[in-house]
């Protein structure tokens, strides 16, 4: 790691930056954003977040045990499959694989995949990441096919991706009207199962909030603590404040402070990512910032289409992906993030709306 860093640095100073040397790195995933712009949005989920986090603390834990039977792996992968059709996902275009973690990639817009993982023993580890990965392979899709090869025919940001992905995975996935209109799904491939469990109970399971360790498999409450432990260790090692041998006691301390937890040892600690590995140093606020995004694209999606819940209530999607294809998929990089989001909702993006989301969704829950 400390290779990669020393490396990193070193293009950061070939590529040039003002302000911040991880501006330089921030830019290559979501391009024109700054680390103050970063700062300013991670001191909100702090002062927001944090406490509404604090609140839920001692209330009573959802069941959500109903999750952690046994589910067959191919019946699982049967299910995602029917699961990525109903969502509009087109199998004629892509196919779903297994992998150790779940991603999409894109060779066009004719050509999207897919993976999963599977575990046996929890349901949700397959199902939501499955839902999650069809959010990002939907945009994939929707870029026009006609422009291969031009910037219209690519993805303007990872964090307008991220609120795709967000967006399906959490608003629509994780809502009160999924679970009524795909109950019937999940019932007929698990019934035995999930046959008894009802849809209130099925609801509060699957948005259990509590601290964990791993971020891919957080609640997206504390999911933002994940993100924000990871950005604060990158934007230091990358101006020098903190050494690369030090960052294991940080992402410790950090887990801690923020999450209340403490971190056993490094496989579920600081090298659960490959993303450092990789050399992918300036990814993660773009994780963040899908949520956020996301967020607000529910509350114009409601604005212009108001039966919008009523629609997913009943299993119905096809309406919602035709206003993304419409509003955010068919531009490529037309627009920048921003301008977009200008575009779609009148003003740039506002952690206002994920906290709203997130207050109106949970003090019911």
């Amino acid at each position: 790691m400390e290779k990669i860093v020393a490396i990193t640095r070193e293009e950061c100073e070939l590529l040039g930056y003002e302000g911040h040397p991880y501006n330089a790195l921030i830019d290559q995933y979501e391009p024109d954003m700054t680390v103050a712009e970063l700062d300013a949005l991670f001191e909100d989920v702090k002062a927001k977040l944090k406490p509404m986090l604090a609140s839920l603390k001692d209330k009573a834990k959802a069941d959500d045990s109903f999750l952690l039977q046994q589910f067959p792996k191919q019946e699982q992968l049967n299910f995602g499959e029917a699961l990525l059709a109903k969502l509009g996902y087109d199998f004629k275009s892509g196919r779903q694989d297994l992998s150790s973690h779940p991603f999409c990639t894109s060779f066009n817009a004719l050509d999207v995949r897919v993976t999963t993982r599977v575990d046996e023993k929890d349901l949700a580890n397959s199902v939501w990441s499955t839902i999650h990965e069809c959010g990002h392979a939907l945009y994939e899709q929707g870029l026009p096919d006609a422009d291969y090869g031009l910037p219209t025919s690519e993805a303007i940001s990872l964090g307008i991706h991220e609120s795709q992905s967000r967006f399906w995975e959490n608003c629509i996935g994780r809502s009160k009207e999924f679970i009524d209109g795909f109950g019937p799904l999940f019932k007929a491939h698990f019934p035995n199962q999930l046959g008894a469990v009802s849809n209130e109970s099925f609801y509060k399971g699957v948005n259990k909030v509590e601290p964990s360790l791993i971020r891919t498999e957080a609640d997206e409450l504390t999911y933002h603590f994940h993100v924000m432990i990871r950005y604060e260790i990158e934007k230091d090692i990358v101006s020098g404040k903190l050494a690369v041998k030090d960052v294991k006691r940080v992402w410790n301390e950090k887990y801690k402070e923020y999450l209340g937890i403490d971190v056993p040892h490094d496989g579920v600690g600081v090298l659960q990512d490959v993303h450092w590995s990789h050399g992918g140093i300036g990814y993660f606020p773009t994780y963040s910032l899908g949520s956020f995004y996301a967020a607000q694209w529910w509350s114009c999606i409601q604005r212009d289409i108001p039966n919008a819940k009523e629609l997913v209530s009943k299993g119905e999607t096809k309406e919602i992906l035709q206003w993304l294809r419409t509003h955010v998929h068919q531009y490529g990089k037309l627009y920048s993030a921003e301008d977009l989001c200008k575009r779609i909702s009148g003003e740039k993006l506002n952690f206002n709306y994920f906290m709203e989301y997130a207050q109106n969704k949970y003090s019911q829950i």
